[in-house]
């Protein structure tokens, strides 16, 4: 999987594949034209690698043109096609191949044909390296195919998304998968916020901290911060909705995330069937709930360590990492119960090199 942008792509055609249908075309349009000098014409931007491997394939006299076309803006086609470069006046009486990267609708197809419609050609003939057959309309004859592909959008050797990805050897396909959202569960030391930080920008997920999200709403002073904090103040648990109410306001603002970790909640069975019913609400569930376990005493070490570094008294005080601990347990139980029941709970061990447990995560959100 790779990223362009805010998008995720992930492997759908390899080199091996696009220089194998590069060089079927090459032969195909040789056994037609290899008497001849045809001029073969690119269509700029995305065509360049296409023409450039199509050419040390083609073992025949010809000419080489290009033009620029644009109609594409991010992931979709503006229905607007410009000329931004005119082919060569040159090309009376010739025969002439549009060479394309792509053709799916015939938007760019139907401009082309409209250039060379006014000149005095005696033939042109279109090949195309990907072909969109499904979404094509079908008004001209694409003579020459390497690949049909099915409609997703691509990128890479020549296509781009908002001009990056041209550069890749091989084709990626947009990342259609289903949204994930995790509950990430894991004892003080564990190294949750850390995984977090990893899985956030390897699955375009938003990372939601109950924590970080009471000390914004409180410090920012916002009707759900000041609502929080009335309670706080007389020493009362904040109600659930409320902090449903601020789990809400975190969703709805990153309306692009790819999903969202949830760390620091549900803490209660009661929580948990709070926060179900919120996603339900949104068309939205819990993929996954993953505990990171260690063993105990290799988490007082971490701790004990750290606490040197951070200054946090409960980080110094072996005790006070033990009661964490069991209060961890205690409150875990349950919710362990509850989505064992929905076959969503997993357990990942959470003791190695960083990109050691980094991996293990994956695998189990890859199988989702």
């Amino acid at each position: 999987m790779i990223k362009i942008h805010d998008k995720l792509f992930k492997p759908y055609l390899s080199e091996a594949q696009i220089l194998k249908a590069v060089k079927k075309i090459a032969q195909e349009i040789a056994l037609d034209y290899k008497d001849v000098t045809p001029i073969f014409v690119g269509v700029l931007n995305g065509s360049f690698m296409f023409v450039s491997d199509f050419l040390k394939e083609y073992q025949y006299p010809c000419e080489v043109s290009f033009v620029k076309l644009s109609s594409y803006q991010g992931l979709t086609s503006t229905g607007i096609v410009e000329t931004l470069l005119d082919v060569s006046e040159d090309i009376e009486g010739r025969s002439v191949i549009i060479l394309e990267d792509i053709i799916d609708t015939g938007r760019t197809l139907q401009q082309l044909v409209n250039l060379f419609s006014t000149t005095n050609v005696k033939e042109f003939k279109i090949a195309s390296l990907f072909y969109k057959s499904e979404i094509y309309n079908g008004e001209y004859t694409i003579d020459y195919v390497g690949l049909e592909i099915s409609d997703d959008f691509i990128v890479g050797y020549g296509l781009d998304y908002n001009e990056l990805g041209r550069n890749l050897r091989e084709v990626y396909q947009l990342n259609h998968t289903n949204m994930i959202n995790l509950v990430l569960f894991g004892k003080p030391g564990a190294g949750k916020g850390t995984q977090a930080g990893f899985l956030k920008e390897k699955y375009n997920l938003k990372h939601i901290s109950t924590g970080d999200v009471f000390r914004y709403n409180i410090k920012n002073g916002t009707e759900l911060g000041k609502l929080a904090k009335s309670y706080m103040d007389k020493g009362d648990l904040v109600p659930d909705e409320v902090t449903i109410d601020m789990l809400k306001d975190e969703v709805e603002k990153n309306p692009d995330a790819a999903g969202f970790i949830f760390d620091g909640f549900p803490r209660t069975t009661a929580q948990a069937q709070a926060l179900d019913n919120f996603l339900a609400s949104k068309d939205m569930k819990i993929n996954a709930t993953i505990a990171l376990e260690a063993d105990d005493n290799i988490l007082v070490a971490r701790l004990l360590e750290r606490g040197k570094d951070s200054g946090r008294s409960d980080d110094q005080d072996e005790s006070k990492i033990r009661n964490r601990f069991d209060e961890y347990n205690q409150k875990t139980a349950p919710l362990k119960d509850f989505y064992l029941e929905q076959n969503k709970f997993y357990t990942v061990n959470g003791i190695g090199e960083i990109d050691e447990i980094t991996e293990r995560l994956s695998k189990v959100i890859d199988s989702l």
